[in-house]
């Protein structure tokens, strides 16, 4: 393929994962990794989808500076890392193929079934530091295994029927902390080439521009429509993960 041609489809890839990132706080790897997995040999295209995203995110903290959860977040993130390394040795000395897709399974059916659910229960109160911890580890242990470190969280949060700035400043930190802990985990395995360096150069306007405008379209958006973007992102993503 024509350099000219990758470029554009890899800035295109970037700005859709980003957008989509932007609104919703996940799903990057999902939306750019249907193109980059396909342009891109897995080594070089990983590292590079887990750099933009973590990029995302670091906008996406920096706009929710103000909403953020920190003493929950933290629950989560330490829960979080307690199961990543659990995810890890499952990776290393098991077949974790059944796994991911049942995993795949469950949240494709639980965002297909509340989609069309036409009421939805909203739990008041705070929870259990326990509960949040346990979350968190489920959400370590989970995103180790399928890269969706989110997933557990964001369903957790949307069962409680929580607004959407509340949705985010307690999940953001998470899903960012636990993304750099796996970038470092496969920096310290492999490095980062200076072809990734290259694409991720490339890709930077791209990057910038689609999570401005993600973050914009979040802030627009109103709770309905913010609850159905996450439900079908959660969707597609539990799709892939299915039967990719």
């Amino acid at each position: 393929m024509p350099d000219l041609a990758t470029n554009l489809l890899l800035s295109a890839a970037v700005f859709a994962g980003a957008f989509v990132s932007g609104l919703a706080g996940f799903a990057f790897s999902a939306v750019a990794g249907a193109v980059l997995l396909r342009i891109f040999q897995p080594l070089e295209a990983v590292p590079l989808m887990m750099a933009c995203s973590i990029g995302v995110q670091a906008a996406n903290l920096w706009a929710l500076r103000h909403s953020i959860q920190w003493q929950g977040s933290l629950l989560l993130v330490v829960g979080g890392a307690l199961g990543i390394p659990i995810a890890v040795h499952l990776l290393q000395n098991s077949d974790t193929h059944v796994l991911r897709t049942g995993f795949g399974v469950i949240v494709a059916l639980y965002a297909g079934y509340m989609l069309f659910r036409p009421t939805l229960t909203c739990f008041s109160g705070a929870a259990s530091r326990r509960l949040t911890a346990l979350v968190g580890f489920g959400g370590g242990l989970i995103g180790g295994l399928t890269a969706m470190p989110g997933a557990i969280p964001t369903i957790w949060c949307d069962m409680r029927g929580m607004p959407k700035s509340d949705q985010r400043g307690l999940v953001q930190p998470f899903i960012a902390v636990m993304q750099l802990f796996a970038l470092a985990l496969l920096l310290g395995h492999h490095g980062l080439s200076s072809k990734v360096v290259i694409d991720l150069a490339i890709s930077l306007p791209a990057l910038v521009a689609g999570s401005a405008l993600g973050i914009v379209a979040f802030r627009s958006i109103n709770e309905v429509g913010f609850r159905r973007t996450i439900l079908v992102l959660l969707l597609f993503s539990g799709a892939s993960l299915a039967f990719g």
